[in-house]
């Protein structure tokens, strides 16, 4: 049985979710879980039909961390394996992170440990103003290691410095305060509305530009503004007006119709 549902919906199926559905387990991680949303995020990302993926949960909690079965099957592991598995759960924070597509994640509940993971890897996060927020490693004498890049990258490393090293628990507030998630809702319903707008501008935007913007913040962010990064800036404004979408985009605004790229 599968750990995910994949819905296509809205905006002539342009938009994917994927939703974790093990919520008697809080949508913990394990082997299973690990594996299927690296598939989903790699077959999602290469389909030409998709503009854009939203990432939800099923149950209480969005996302428990690790899998307590999981990790007692661990207990025992030698280095090497050890390094083995933590590289698995590398790979799928990296593919979604790097995914061609823009990422939204719908956070309904709880947000512990590797889940933060998970919400810090896509593009833009909304959640649910009940939801609770917590980085829980070191009071299992562990340390967020492998999603760090992209937790310290979406909330800054002063934050990191907290949250990482006191495990507190934080609020949706919190949460959109030192900027991990962009915009919190009221109820289940006001989520659902404002992830339905967001999805709707992702699927409405060109798709090489959306792919190439991704690209750009990751080249961009926290580089030296020196005469490379300008060079590669004034060399990816010049390609992207250079190419089919960027000249439909131009001419379609100039004559005031709709882009192809919505037909």
């Amino acid at each position: 049985m599968s750990s995910l549902n994949i819905t296509h919906g809205g905006y002539g199926g342009r938009v994917a979710t994927i939703t974790l559905a093990r919520a008697d387990m809080r949508n913990a991680f394990n082997d299973e879980v690990i594996a299927e949303l690296t598939a989903a995020f790699t077959g999602l990302g290469a389909r030409s039909d998709v503009r854009a993926i939203v990432l939800a949960a099923e149950g209480k909690a969005f996302c428990a961390g690790a899998d307590l079965n999981w990790m007692r099957s661990m207990a025992d592991y030698t280095r090497e394996e050890n390094l083995a598995d933590a590289a698995r759960l590398a790979e799928m924070l990296r593919v979604i992170h790097t995914c061609p597509k823009p990422t939204l994640a719908r956070v309904q509940g709880d947000v512990y440990a590797g889940g933060m993971g998970l919400v810090a890897a896509c593009d833009i996060a909304v959640t649910v103003e009940s939801a609770g927020f917590c980085l829980s490693e070191v009071r299992l004498g562990l340390i967020p290691a492998t999603i760090s890049p992209y937790v310290i990258r979406a909330m800054g490393p002063r934050a990191a410095h907290r949250y990482f090293l006191t495990a507190e628990r934080f609020s949706a507030a919190e949460a959109l305060r030192i900027g991990f998630v962009h915009e919190v809702a009221a109820d289940a319903q006001a989520l659902d509305a404002k992830v339905a707008d967001i999805a709707q501008a992702l699927a409405q935007a060109s798709p090489a530009a959306v792919k190439a913007c991704k690209r750009l913040v990751r080249d961009v962010a926290g580089r030296d503004i020196d005469a490379a990064l300008i060079a590669s800036t004034v060399e990816g404004i010049a390609d992207i007006r250079a190419s089919d979408e960027g000249k439909e985009g131009v001419q379609s605004f100039l004559q005031k119709r709709p882009p192809r790229w919505l037909e």
